[in-house]
């Protein structure tokens, strides 16, 4: 058994992963993991130079690394709500940087594998389609910020962009399945629009606050060109 239905402090049915679901969500993270530094690679053209067969370390540890710090970063929380969601400092941001760096098949993978980790540190399933809609979708849409990598400016584009995706996930997930939330009057659409919009959406105008100091718009440039030199 992959997991256990248990009953939480508010009297819902949740899914927790077991000791060896514990495990397999560990691989499932490697394994996104490789298939983004593979994307990277992919991306750089490096199969032209022969080395489609050989992983990048370098891509591998930034990969791995913006896994680590968006999951500290996540939990130094500057606002929670009471029913899921809150304003973090920079977690989202720090995910957006493999789409950034490597381009988006790299971006979503890294996504999609940071979900995965969010199921191992901090679960709330109360559907598997849930599971689906909030871990991986809403995740794994922070890599579009990788549609803008080689854009003007494209981090900042690319940055909204993934913030975009996440919050239309967000939404859709809220609507459907914590609609019976809703504020007293309100319906579950309208709701879930501005519900998820006022943590997301704040969260996002830090953000792009501390993107707008030189110093910071360099470092992220400069990091960029170090995350994409030969090993």
């Amino acid at each position: 058994m992959f997991y256990n239905v248990v009953v939480n402090d508010w009297g819902e049915t949740t899914y927790v992963p077991t000791t060896l679901g514990n495990v397999l969500l560990v691989l499932l993270i490697a394994s996104l993991l490789a298939g983004a530094v593979l994307f990277a690679a992919k991306s750089r053209r490096q199969y032209a130079e022969g080395k489609s067969g050989r992983l990048s370390v370098k891509k591998l540890v930034f990969c791995a690394m913006t896994l680590a710090l968006g999951t500290v970063l996540s939990n130094l929380k500057l606002f929670s709500f009471p029913w899921g969601g809150s304003v973090t400092l920079l977690s989202m941001l720090v995910i957006c940087l493999p789409g950034y760096f490597f381009g988006p098949g790299a971006g979503i993978m890294t996504g999609v594998a940071y979900g995965v980790l969010q199921l191992l540190v901090d679960p709330y399933v109360l559907y598997p389609l849930q599971l689906v809609v909030d871990y991986l979708l809403a995740f794994g849409a922070l890599g579009l910020s990788g549609l803008f990598t080689n854009a003007r400016n494209g981090l900042i584009k690319g940055y909204l962009t993934g913030v975009l995706g996440r919050y239309v996930f967000a939404v859709i997930s809220g609507w459907i399945f914590f609609g019976t939330y809703a504020w007293e009057g309100w319906p579950a659409l309208p709701y879930s629009l501005v519900y998820n919009g006022i943590y997301i959406f704040a969260e996002a105008a830090i953000t792009l606050v501390i993107l707008a100091v030189p110093a910071v718009h360099k470092m992220m440039g400069r990091l960029k060109i170090i995350a994409n030199e030969k090993d």
